[in-house]
């Protein structure tokens, strides 16, 4: 069972701050404190309080989901479901119904869960083999600037079967993203993904959103204070999970269909506040 306090987590990183006018130094404080999580401490669906679906293949808007991905999304318990603490969203290949090949499961904090800043855990185990496309990611909550990619899309996790270990973590924004091939991102090796739990993370502030692995920043996008097209990220965000099967990317060298079903497989959910103090 995993252990937290439920009501008030406070963590304090003390920083030495340096004054450059007279060379003293100055010592500040950073406050972390828990504001929205899921220890998935419970059995069955996702807590309906915390956690929406979005359902099918994406059409007749995006069929695909606008990455031409094969999986159907559904709330089904062989889908997405929480057990020994544990979500588990389980991708299967349906034999029987060429229409819908695969299923899968994608759930989402919207209008539940919506943050502007802060830092944004996950502590996941992710699925394996040509074809696997996991993905824990953010989207715009009321997409002030615009259809994508006006508004934003942050990219905590992303990882493809066929390089298995690479993750990657990314920004999408009018100025930078993959339809043009300048989508700011990079990326970290862990071979471990799939054996061990690892902690995907950003933390969003409004200078910068810096992406980190188990602690480690390998990623850095700062804010240009050019306006929307750079930085759309001054708004609300929600967090989606999701496990998808071939498209654009994920599908780039094929589909290997001897190794469903496939999990991923996610310990907790945890967003934070940071509050900056000076003493």
């Amino acid at each position: 069972m995993k252990q937290i306090t439920y009501n008030v987590i406070i963590l304090f990183v003390t920083a030495l701050a340096i004054s450059c006018g007279n060379g003293s130094s100055e010592p500040s404080q950073e406050q972390k404190q828990l504001v929205w999580h899921d220890e998935f401490d419970y059995t069955g669906s996702p807590d309906p309080e915390r956690w929406d679906y979005d359902l099918g293949d994406g059409c007749p808007t995006l069929c695909g989901w606008g990455n031409n991905e094969v999986q159907y999304y559904t709330k089904n318990k062989e889908n997405v479901r929480v057990e020994d603490d544990q979500l588990i969203i389980e991708v299967h290949k349906n034999r029987d119904d060429e229409k819908i090949k695969y299923s899968s499961a994608r759930i989402k904090t919207k209008n539940k869960g919506d943050w502007k800043y802060g830092i944004i855990e996950v502590r996941a185990k992710l699925p394996k083999g040509k074809g696997t496309w996991p993905a824990i990611w953010m989207l715009p909550t009321n997409w002030k600037y615009g259809n994508w990619p006006a508004s934003g899309e942050i990219d905590i996790m992303e990882h493809v079967g066929y390089d298995h270990g690479t993750v990657h973590g990314t920004v999408h924004t009018t100025a930078y993203n993959h339809n043009k091939g300048t989508q700011r991102g990079d990326s970290l090796r862990v071979e471990t993904v799939s054996n061990e739990f690892h902690d995907y993370a950003v933390k969003w502030s409004p200078e910068k959103i810096e992406f980190m692995i188990d602690g480690k920043v390998y990623n850095t996008f700062e804010n240009e204070n050019n306006g929307s097209d750079t930085w759309p990220f001054d708004q609300e965000f929600h967090l989606i999970l999701n496990v998808a099967v071939g498209g654009n990317w994920g599908g780039k060298h094929g589909i290997d269909d001897s190794v469903w079903p496939q999990k991923m497989i996610i310990d907790y959910v945890r967003v934070y506040e940071i509050i900056n103090k000076e003493e």
